[in-house]
């Protein structure tokens, strides 16, 4: 008497990467109530500069109170009254603004191309109605952002293709590996709609490279198909080289009023870059006034709450403020990431060379078992359940090869995350004590096994030549 959607199991829940969570939930860290608990690293969530949110809404307690500056009047029956779903026109101007001074106002956005979602997650999946019917593809590079899995099929009906990238480059996007991916759709009879990325990339933690964003460009004016560029990280850069926006090479070719142009679009939310996910702050960005109107109509299933919206317009606008924040922000997270990359190179573990996001991607390959990925499964839980930490195997991110882990380090505190360091140089040191003994006992059983095989006059000579060494000394 249900619905398939009801019984099916295609929302993806069943990834390790949710169960990690799952577990965490269970039995979670607390450095009094529960210091053997599973430290949560599996969650990017920007808590480190939560104090300069917090520091402008005590100077600014009228805004909280939803009262206007000039003459304390109330506007809070007039903000919960309001339900268009187009959006607080002060809302959406403050927000492009915002989105310009990110990308170093490089490019401008025009308001009336916007729409706003209840987070990233619903502005992705709109843009996936709004492109493909159920049974189309989209192209996605790997490794990428389990929750995908859940936000762009299983409302919409429509499939992911991956598009297998490479340690031996970093993992960058390529021209061979974009043709393959269509190619690998055409065999399984699946209509190519687009390529989606992530930039900067999670689980990678890198921004793409001007050579990677003309290749898209190229790719989808090629292939006919559309560009979703998801830049919800783009405010976590923190080092060279700095955020180039897809929307800044289509200025750059000259492309901003083609067709290309209109098969672009951008996604952006408050998330990451302010730390606001409970706020649902999403946006879609357009050049097509179809695709704009579609997901307009479709936000009224998402909206943002006209009270959030007036309370993020007032402190977008205080361009003092954003401009602080951004610049602090990043100092913290460059210095926090360095702590983590710090310490897990001092227990022999790597990570890739990043220089964004609220994650490191990290190389355990030396620590598997069996270079297989029921190996890496089979690391993953000593991690969760022995080592107590929370961290996303490459598995669950459809990377093509097995050990590599993404690990967040801005959801917690300093001294949290020093305990789960202290954890993994502890747990390096017992397999690595554990594979000397074993290499130990193996030499022993292999030098017993040849002495078994050798015969009595071997040992014979063996003494005679020891004991005439003997006589020389």
């Amino acid at each position: 008497m249900l619905s398939s959607k009801v019984t099916c199991n295609s929302h993806g829940q069943d990834s390790s990467y949710f169960l990690g969570w799952e577990e965490y939930e269970k039995n979670p860290y607390d450095e009094v109530k529960n210091p053997n608990g599973i430290i949560q690293m599996g969650l990017a969530e920007n808590q480190l500069s939560f104090d300069l949110l917090e520091s402008w809404l005590q100077k600014n307690p009228e805004i909280a109170a939803f009262k206007k500056h000039n003459n304390d009047q109330s506007i809070f029956k007039e903000l919960a009254l309001f339900q268009d779903y187009h959006g607080l026109p002060a809302f959406k101007n403050a927000l492009v603004r915002f989105m310009s001074e990110i990308r170093g106002n490089t490019v401008t956005f025009d308001p009336n191309n916007l729409v706003l979602t209840a987070g990233a997650t619903s502005a992705n999946e709109t843009l996936m109605f709004c492109i493909a019917n159920p049974g189309d593809a989209i192209l996605i590079p790997t490794p990428y952002y389990p929750g995908f899995d859940r936000d762009l099929k299983w409302r919409t009906g429509a499939e992911i293709v991956p598009i297998h990238c490479s340690s031996l480059n970093g993992f960058r996007i390529t021209k061979p590996a974009l043709e393959d991916a269509y190619k690998q759709a055409e065999k399984q009879n699946l209509k190519v709609k687009g390529v989606l990325v992530t930039n900067p990339s999670n689980p990678l933690g890198t921004s793409l490279s001007l050579h990677e964003l003309d290749l898209l460009i190229n790719f989808i004016s090629t292939k006919n198909i559309h560009l979703i560029s998801d830049e919800i990280y783009s405010g976590t850069v923190f080092s060279y080289p700095s955020f180039t926006s897809i929307m800044e090479v289509l200025k750059n070719r000259n492309l901003m009023n083609t067709e290309i142009a209109k098969r672009v679009h951008i996604v952006y939310s408050l998330s990451k870059d302010l730390g606001l996910p409970g706020f649902r702050i999403g946006a879609i960005y357009s050049n097509d006034e179809r695709v704009v109107s579609a997901a307009t109509k479709m936000s009224s299933f998402g909206l943002i709450s006209s009270q959030t919206q007036y309370l993020l317009s007032e402190i977008l606008s205080d361009k003092k403020f954003t401009k602080t924040y951004l610049s602090e922000n990043r100092r913290r997270l460059k210095q926090r990431h360095e702590k983590l990359v710090k310490g897990l190179q001092k227990t022999g573990i790597r990570c890739l060379q990043s220089n964004a996001g609220l994650y490191c991607w990290v190389d355990m390959r030396q620590l598997l078992s069996s270079d297989t990925f029921e190996g890496e499964m089979e690391l993953w839980l000593k991690i969760v359940y022995e080592v107590g930490l929370n961290i996303s195997p490459g598995s669950s991110c459809h990377c093509s090869e097995p050990g590599w882990f993404r690990i967040c380090f801005a959801n917690m505190s300093e001294e949290t995350l020093a305990v789960a360091m202290q954890r993994v140089k502890l747990f390096v040191e017992s397999i690595v004590k554990k594979n000397t003994q074993s290499r130990h006992q193996q030499l022993l059983k292999r030098d017993s096994r040849r002495s078994k095989s050798l015969p009595k006059w071997v040992f014979e000579l063996s003494f005679d030549h020891q004991r005439e060494v003997g006589d020389e000394r």
